[in-house]
């Protein structure tokens, strides 16, 4: 058997779902490989905080020292590593980004959600739930993190074509923690309370810390809340209609399908620039459906 491929894989963090979901698909692609004759190893760091830019490219930095033969990178905004990666190209060390998009031509491939689309989705979704109209909050996520700025520029454009609403966008940025979301969310909160009759949440983080500041103030019930992205917590807040939708991505294809791309470009083959793996809307009336739990529940991610 040939030597062994030897693929690092950056990602934004480790702890939230959908790393977890990424990596599983990572891992289930390398055992699909081995079958094919095809031995590749995975090394897997990230930084400790989801929007480290810097640490970010210490460890792209530290891997190129190290010779690897490729590299999935998950960038924390759109500028950072454009250096690290187009050095990497120069040197023949093929990155393939996922998730979030980096401001370069210089990658083999981009794998994502469709995010203008799943920010689009949530409006919709918001606008079904509201009759009415009236204020929705968008909770800011991070300046230049690709990602969710297109989910937020998707969800502002879509609500606006509605008749009725106005879209009160976060003078506060919740940050890349939990902790940090939810401050953000309780300083938002205090400032339009009452008024608000929906919110929308572009990513994990700022689902869990929304969530947990709308029961701190009482507002259970009383707002409309659609977020992003999955974990168990946000499924539970789902049954008990604390939240009434979530965009869901396909991070276990999403991992799946980057380290295909990523052996099969080195291997020679063409390899498509821009691969879409999908954006769907759960609610509490189709959490149920069996397509929708295979998405919110892979069956190796479990």
């Amino acid at each position: 058997m040939a030597k062994a491929l030897n693929i690092a894989v950056i990602l934004k963090g480790s702890t939230s779902q959908i790393w977890k979901w990424i990596q599983a698909g990572a891992t289930q692609a390398v055992r699909d490989l081995q079958g094919r004759g095809i031995s590749v190893d995975l090394q897997w760091k990230s930084p400790l905080r989801q929007d480290d830019s810097e640490e970010q490219a210490k460890i792209f930095e530290n891997y190129l020292r190290q010779s690897v033969d490729g590299v999935v990178l998950a960038p924390c905004d759109d500028r950072t590593l454009v250096t690290c990666v187009e050095g990497a190209a120069g040197s023949g060390i093929p990155t393939v980004v996922i998730d979030s998009a980096l401001d370069t031509t210089k990658i083999v491939s981009f794998i994502a959600t469709d995010n203008k689309k799943g920010g689009a989705l949530a409006a919709k979704r918001l606008a079904e739930l509201l009759h009415n109209g009236g204020k929705v909050l968008l909770l800011r996520h991070k300046k230049g993190a690709a990602n969710t700025e297109a989910r937020e520029q998707g969800f502002a454009e879509k609500m606006r074509s509605c008749p009725g609403f106005e879209v009160i966008a976060s003078e506060e940025y919740a940050g890349g923690t939990r902790d940090s979301a939810k401050r953000a969310a309780e300083v938002e909160l205090r400032r339009y309370g009452s008024d608000l009759k929906g919110i929308f949440t572009p990513n994990e983080s700022s689902t869990a810390g929304m969530v947990m500041a709308i029961l701190g103030c009482q507002l259970a019930g009383k707002i409309a809340h659609v977020g992003f992205d999955t974990s168990d917590i946000y499924l539970d807040s789902l049954r008990r209609k604390q939240i009434l939708g979530l965009v869901v991505q396909n991070p276990f294809l999403m991992g799946k399908l980057a380290v295909e791309t990523i052996v099969d470009h080195l291997s020679g083959k063409t390899v498509p620039k821009r691969i879409d793996t999908g954006v769907t809307m759960v609610t509490p009336d189709n959490i149920d459906a069996p397509e929708i739990k295979l998405l919110v529940s892979p069956p190796f991610a479990r």
